[in-house]
């Protein structure tokens, strides 16, 4: 699960964006000042997926933590500021922070940027080629699967885009609306079955017991979760 961290020193507004952005199936860590975040940047740097930075703090600003962040860490930053002065967003682009979000801002908006700029870094880094999991082999390049013996498993394109989104997220629940989401482009409505058809068919070609699957197991009332252990390699 993608880790964000988040200081700001107002506390209901850390606690609406912790639950707004866990719901939306990210981990998030907060801090109430400077001090606090740098302890959790510290010990947490190489597991961050992004860190959120407002500007106005009770012992320094946004702008000594970016320059901070930047010193060991080329993960993605967006600030936050009260402040409409064109200038404080400029500083803090030079400073190395890669979005900018004047308050007041609503969470909708600030999720869409965090999955643009996580969009972008993820277009930007080596793509892994191969993902392996109980003897099964992923091919992104050839987009196919093959079992242990090599054989290719028969699956659609859809079928495909869904398995490679579950395994890219082993051991995170996934709901429906974000698998459709993700795989199809819209949400679920309460009365769309295609996806659990989809799904079904999926652990029917991978030999998962549909009345007690391994891989992809029904988390009731939350969604699915890949279980199997995955390995990724770029050769």
């Amino acid at each position: 699960m993608r880790k964000i961290l988040i200081v700001d020193d107002d506390k209901k507004t850390r606690l609406l964006l912790k639950t707004y952005l866990e719901k939306n199936q990210y981990e998030v860590i907060l801090s109430h000042d400077g001090e606090s975040f740098l302890a959790e940047l510290h010990a947490r740097a190489d597991q961050l997926s992004l860190v959120i930075l407002d500007v106005m703090l009770p012992d320094t600003d946004g702008f000594a933590l970016c320059k901070q962040v930047r010193r060991r860490s080329n993960v993605p930053i967006i600030m936050l500021t009260a402040s409409s002065d064109e200038t404080d967003r400029v500083v803090g682009l030079e400073l190395g922070a890669d979005d900018y979000i004047a308050k007041p801002y609503s969470p909708r908006e600030l999720l869409a940027r965090i999955k643009a700029i996580l969009r972008r870094t993820a277009a930007e880094a080596p793509a892994a080629r191969y993902y392996r999991f109980v003897g099964f082999t992923l091919d992104t390049m050839e987009r196919k699967v093959v079992d242990a013996a090599g054989n290719q498993v028969p699956l659609t394109g859809l079928d495909f885009q869904l398995l490679k989104y579950f395994i890219e997220h082993p051991g995170v629940v996934l709901d429906r609306g974000l698998l459709c989401e993700e795989t199809r482009g819209r949400d679920a409505g309460p009365l769309d079955r295609s996806l659990d058809v989809q799904i079904s068919r999926l652990r029917l070609r991978l030999n998962d017991d549909g009345k007690q699957p391994a891989l992809i197991k029904t988390v009731r009332g939350a969604g699915y979760v890949f279980s199997a252990d995955v390995s990724v390699s770029g050769a």
